[in-house]
Order: C-alpha cells, then sequence, then structure tokens
C-alpha cells in the first residue's frame, strides 16, 4: 500500500482493497528527494507533512503495523522495494497533474515488467474529472455550469470505515537495497528553515484523528453561520480543513456527508422546504466550497500546468512589474495597508491566512503592484501548510483574471474598503499589526491620514518607519491596473486582426 495525499485509515479505497484481498500488506511513503517534473513540496507542506506521517505510523503501530518511508526516486524506489519484499501487488490513491500522471503511467509500466499488478482508486475527490463532461465539446471553464453537471443525478459514495484489522507483512531488517527510515524523527522530512515550528506547533495538530476534532468542532460551533460569518477574518468562523483534505487526513467524501447527516440530525434535510434559512444558505455555500476544490483538480488534470501557464493566453503580454522591493514588502506584511499586512504576517506565523483575505491580498500583489500572479502563488505554495497543485494556482488566476471563471477583470479589491467592511473594529489588523494596536477603530484601515488627536496616545511614528506608508495609493494603483488589463485586450483584438 503506497500512501501519497491520502494519509488515513478511514475511508481510504486502495487500503480497504489491499486488505480484502487477503493477502499481507506493507505500507510505504516514498520521500522523493529530488522529483523529476513533480513540483517539489513547499516548506510549510513538507512541516505538516512530517507530522502528518508521524500520526499515520502510530495509527499502524495501534493495528499492530508500520509504515515505511522509502527516500529516492519513485520511478526506480518502488519497483526495487516490491521486488525486494516478493510483493505481488502494488496498490494507490491516483494522483491528477499531467505530470504526476506520467510518472505513474512509467511507475505502472516498470512493475508490469516485473510481474506485479497495479490497482489504483479515487481517494482524493468527489468524482473524477474524466467523469464529468461538457455536450460534445472542450472541458468546462465555468464553475457554475461544472458543479451543476457535477452534481446532475450523482451522489458520492458512502464513506467506508476504518479497518479493524489488517494483516502486516513484516519488512526484514536486511533489506538494505533501499534508503529508508523506520524512525520518522530521523527522516529528512522536516524542514529547519525558515524556523516555522514555534507558530505551525502553536496553530495545528496533524493528522486524521487531529482532522476529526477539527471536523466535528465545525459541525457543532461554526457551519450554522457559515454563510454569514465565513467573510469576517476575525472570528473563527470557516472550517479550517483545507490542510486535513489536501494530505487526505480527511477525505472530501467524509467531510461531505458529515455536513448532510449533521443536518439530517438536526431534522434539516438538504433541499427540505422546512429547513432553516440561515443553516440553508450556509450548507449550500460550504458544499460549493467543496465543488470550487474539485473544479480545481478538474482544471488540474485537463489544461496545461495551472502554476506556470495563463489559462486565458492573453495575459502572457500582460505588462507585470519585476520590483523585488514591492515583492519582498508584500511578502513581509509591510506594504502600509493594515488589512494586507495582518493577512501576510497571519500567513508566516500560521502557515494558513483566512480567505477573504488571502483574496485582497492577492488582488494586492496583482492590480496594485502589478507583479506576475506566479511570484504570489510561488510564495503561498512555499508558505502555506495547504497549498495543493490544484487549488493555490487556479485561485491565484482567478484573483489575476488570466484563470477559468476568473474575477472581472475591472474588479479590483480596494483594501482599505475591504479592511473596513470585513474587520471595521479593526481587531483582525490588531491582532497581526501589534503596532496599530493602540490606534482608534476610525482609523486602524488608514494610519497614514491619523489626525495628531487620534495619536495622541500613541508611539506610532509613520515618518521613522515604525509602521511604513502605503507602497502605492489606490487611485493611482487601479488606473494602472486597469491600463495595463486594456493593452492586453488590445494586443488579443490585433492579434485576430492579423489572423484574419
Amino acid at each position: 500500500m503506497w500512501f501519497r495525499d491520502d494519509q488515513r485509515l478511514t475511508d481510504n479505497p486502495a487500503l480497504e482493497y489491499a486488505i480484502t484481498t487477503g493477502h499481507p500488506i506493507v505500507c510505504i511513503y516514498i520521500h522523493d528527494l529530488e522529483p523529476q517534473n513533480i513540483r517539489p513540496s513547499g516548506l510549510a507542506v513538507r512541516w505538516w507533512l512530517h507530522q502528518s506521517l508521524n500520526a499515520l505510523h502510530v495509527a499502524l503501530a495501534a493495528l499492530g503495523g508500520e509504515l515505511t518511508v522509502l527516500h529516492g526516486s519513485e520511478l526506480q524506489t518502488i519497483a526495487a522495494f516490491a521486488t525486494e519484499i516478493g510483493a505481488i501487488k502494488v496498490c494507490w490513491n491516483r494522483r491528477y497533474s499531467v505530470s504526476q500522471r506520467a510518472t505513474d503511467a512509467e511507475i505502472e509500466m516498470i512493475l508490469s515488467a516485473h510481474n506485479i499488478a497495479t490497482f489504483t482508486f479515487n481517494g482524493h475527490l468527489l468524482r473524477e474529472p474524466w467523469d464529468v463532461t461538457t455536450q460534445d465539446g472542450p472541458p468546462f471553464r465555468i464553475f457554475s455550469a461544472y458543479w451543476r453537471a457535477a452534481r446532475h443525478k450523482y451522489s458520492p459514495p458512502t464513506p467506508r470505515p476504518k479497518p479493524q484489522r489488517i494483516d502486516f507483512f513484516p519488512v526484514s531488517e536486511n533489506i538494505a537495497v533501499i534508503a529508508r527510515s523506520k524512525n520518522l524523527s530521523q527522516s529528512v522530512l522536516q524542514p529547519f528553515r525558515p524556523k516555522w515550528a514555534g507558530g505551525l506547533n502553536e496553530t495545528w495538530q496533524c493528522g486524521e484523528q487531529a482532522g476529526w476534532i477539527q471536523l466535528d468542532d465545525f459541525l457543532a460551533n461554526t457551519l450554522t453561520y457559515y454563510g454569514r460569518r465565513r467573510d469576517i477574518p476575525a472570528m473563527q468562523s470557516t472550517s479550517r480543513l483545507s490542510p486535513y483534505l489536501r494530505f487526505g487526513n480527511l477525505s472530501v467524501r467524509q467531510v461531505w456527508h458529515a455536513i448532510l447527516s449533521r443536518m439530517h440530525d438536526a431534522r434539516l434535510c438538504y433541499g427540505n422546504e422546512q429547513i432553516s434559512p440561515t443553516a440553508s444558505g450556509s450548507v449550500d455555500k460550504f458544499l460549493n466550497e467543496l465543488g470550487w476544490r474539485e473544479f480545481a483538480y478538474y482544471l488540474l488534470y485537463h489544461y496545461a500546468p495551472l502554476h506556470q501557464v495563463n489559462l486565458k493566453r492573453q495575459f502572457d503580454a500582460m505588462p507585470w512589474r519585476a520590483d523585488s522591493g514591492d515583492l519582498c514588502a508584500w511578502q513581509q506584511g509591510c506594504t502600509g495597508y493594515p488589512i494586507i499586512d495582518a493577512g501576510m504576517r497571519e500567513l508566516w506565523h500560521t502557515g494558513w491566512m483566512h480567505n477573504r483575505v488571502r483574496m485582497v491580498t492577492a488582488s494586492f500583489l496583482v492590480k496594485h503592484l502589478l507583479i506576475d500572479w506566479r511570484e504570489g502563488e510561488a510564495w503561498f505554495w512555499d508558505t502555506l501548510v495547504d497549498a495543493d497543485e490544484a487549488s493555490n494556482p487556479a485561485n491565484w488566476q482567478w484573483v489575476a483574471g488570466s484563470g477559468a471563471d476568473a474575477v472581472p477583470y475591472f474588479r479590483i479589491f480596494n483594501p482599505i474598503l475591504q479592511g473596513k467592511k470585513f474587520d471595521p473594529q479593526g481587531s483582525y489588523v490588531r491582532r497581526w499589526v501589534p503596532e496599530l494596536m493602540p490606534l482608534p477603530s476610525e482609523c486602524i484601515h488608514t494610519p497614514w491620514l491619523a489626525q495628531p488627536k487620534q495619536l495622541a496616545n500613541t508611539t506610532l511614528i509613520l515618518e521613522n518607519q515604525e509602521y511604513p506608508l502605503p507602497l502605492v495609493s489606490h487611485p493611482y494603483a487601479r488606473e494602472r491596473a486597469l491600463k495595463a488589463i486594456e493593452y492586453i485586450r488590445r494586443c488579443k483584438i490585433e492579434n485576430s486582426n492579423s489572423l484574419s
């Protein structure tokens, strides 16, 4: 059983199949030190991975087994290890990017050459990307149309229970062909720079059991008001399930059915006319968010590498600015816009950022600073514990306007108004930008406009850079962004005319 982004025992189709064969099982994870054609994980993801694999190892040990971590190329390691121990079958849950699928296909060929059968399953999505099709046209690019087709006459299978017993095959200590670490504390998965351990450790518990605790808390305390409160960053109003889904500590089927089961238990059946409007809106919204995750994987499967190539190719002509100083200020949360800086500092400390603030910070980089969305995507890839190959670039392209179902080109988030609307008292800003804490709420989002009497009880001195002045004014940045977008629209028209 080859564990990948499915680090759980419950509702794991590949593991369930392995158990039903009646053969003894070896559970492995492969840490590819230098992956070929597969995007290397970011450092925050590696931190979570280390904790998650430890939790998986403990869960397997409770059933009398272990997790063997192999180090080396996936292409070479899996076949060498399988032949060494005399395996007759290898099972895994599928991956979806072009490069991942190519690697898996090559691995299947190599194993087949050694007379080892492979069995693959869907352990990561509600529906396979190839199962949702248009009417004889190209793949979907609009979420609403995709989600209607995906939901039509379809209900996700009921999650499978946790296995009560696994027949493990003992791995001989004499196997030396493969570099492996039975003690995960000796593995090289854990990143040491930057030293995130403090903030991440105080923010997260990782693994399958922790995922269930988080899900239960969301169902009990947050779901009912999710639709109305999910945009307020100062409140614990979102599910915070994204990293558990990213690593497969929970399956999306488990989350889906848990949501509907909780409603049923409260006599609030999905679609029932008697359903509470608040609860109904919250459930609809949350299920749509799961649908957006599905859509991101659908795009990952059908289109060119999302983190490299604009889905709308006219954005190839976008006149991006290469400004390392502005990029660094954005990364460090020193833009002079409090809501932006709060989000970027939350990201650095916790490996996570509130969903509304993700949109605002991304829009600021792309449209206020006119810096290529790929720079921001790469930073999130390295610093988010929930960064995955589908959602991270798909969301960045959505904000930039270059992706599927993208934000209208003329929508340029005003960071001042966004702060005032979603953090009116400045609670979120004060949590993450403590130098602004003494400011009254009426100027917390525009500290550069604070009057002397509003600064009277503070030591804040903007001129001395205790807190920076804005990198760019909103009106100027908005006008510059609109001109840049108008430029690529003209380029598209001119190219169309030349072709005709």
